[in-house]
């Protein structure tokens, strides 16, 4: 026993000496090899930064997932200079807008934009091939190609109006979509680019463009085309609503109320409230023939001669809880 005692108290002066190599900052050279190769890892696993960080329409540093960022500049249409030269930029805009290089493709997407603003006459020919090389940039991984594409496209709306209905059904598919999704800033201009096309398309045009999307299996996208539909609605008048049918325009609304989204519903609800004031203004008289008087009905009996007993339901639900609200509120 003594002897183990002797060998455990002979260690000790070793240990205390270790203890006070390692407070004075002396530590073993096996330690600081093993922490050396493991900080190396770690920093070959972090990506590197071949420019500097960037702001995305977030407000957050681009981590460089999307490198080069910085170079694409999103300028806004008010503020595009015309182009140098517009025959060497038409020339050029087909191949610039199909090339590999996703800089040069925004270059072009800019170029459409200010041929758009300042010569559009210039572009209607090839106007086709255009916004087909558009709908393939709204669906490019890049986000920077994207949004470029997008603020394109809602100069474009804004340049030619009616003249691209006929070409629009897949750029607007891919507006619906994109104003749904995840990133931000590329949100935030796809809804600048629907409003652009709720203002200057005509809604005639408009509206059976947009209703068979109210019918798409996305339900984001049907949200979307139900908002850009109950926008586009108020821009028939009187007129308008009566040629178009409002008994039509009160059934796709009802049939909106029950969608999944609570956009598509508050949507809906916008837009039966709508129809009802136009209809109590302007739409709620019926000639008949033996008298020359007229007959009022009521926007709850007309509901209930045009739709089923479940949508007259929910239709007047609405729009009696809502004209209750104002009148206690008044």
């Amino acid at each position: 026993m003594s002897e183990e005692a002797a060998t455990d108290l002979s260690a000790l002066p070793e240990a205390g000496k270790n203890n006070e190599n390692s407070s004075n900052g002396n530590v073993p050279a096996t330690v600081l090899e093993s922490v050396d190769k493991s900080y190396k890892e770690k920093e070959r696993e972090k990506p590197v930064l071949l420019v500097e960080p960037a702001l995305n329409g977030d407000n957050k540093v681009n981590t460089g997932v999307e490198i080069g960022n910085s170079e694409v500049e999103y300028i806004e249409s008010e503020n595009l200079n015309d182009v140098e030269d517009v025959d060497t930029s038409l020339k050029t805009l087909l191949t610039g807008l199909d090339s590999k290089d996703w800089v040069l493709v925004c270059e072009a997407l800019n170029d459409v934009r200010r041929l758009s603003i300042f010569h559009k006459e210039a572009m209607v020919d090839m106007l086709g091939n255009v916004i087909s090389l558009i709908v393939k940039s709204l669906k490019n991984p890049r986000s920077a190609v994207c949004k470029t594409a997008i603020m394109a496209s809602a100069d474009i709306f804004k340049a030619y109006c009616d003249s691209i209905v006929d070409l629009m059904d897949p750029l607007l598919v891919q507006l619906l979509l994109k104003s749904s999704q995840d990133k931000r800033f590329v949100c935030e201009a796809a809804e600048k680019a629907l409003i652009a096309m709720t203002t200057w398309v005509s809604p005639s045009l408009l509206l059976p463009k947009l209703q068979p999307n109210l019918k798409h299996r996305n339900p984001r996208i049907r949200a979307k085309a139900s908002m850009c539909f109950s926008r586009s609605v108020p821009r028939l008048g009187v007129e308008g609503i009566r040629a178009y049918g409002i008994e039509n325009l009160i059934q796709i609304a009802a049939s909106q109320l029950s969608d999944q989204l609570p956009e598509s519903r508050e949507a809906a609800r916008t837009l039966l409230l709508e129809l009802q004031t136009i209809y109590e203004k302007a739409l709620n008289v019926t000639p008949i023939e033996v008298s020359e008087e007229a007959e009022t009905i009521s926007w709850e009996h007309f509901c209930q001669s045009k739709l089923s007993p479940l949508s007259a339901q929910a239709v007047l639900r609405v729009t009696n809880l809502t004209r209750e609200g104002i009148v206690l509120g008044s």
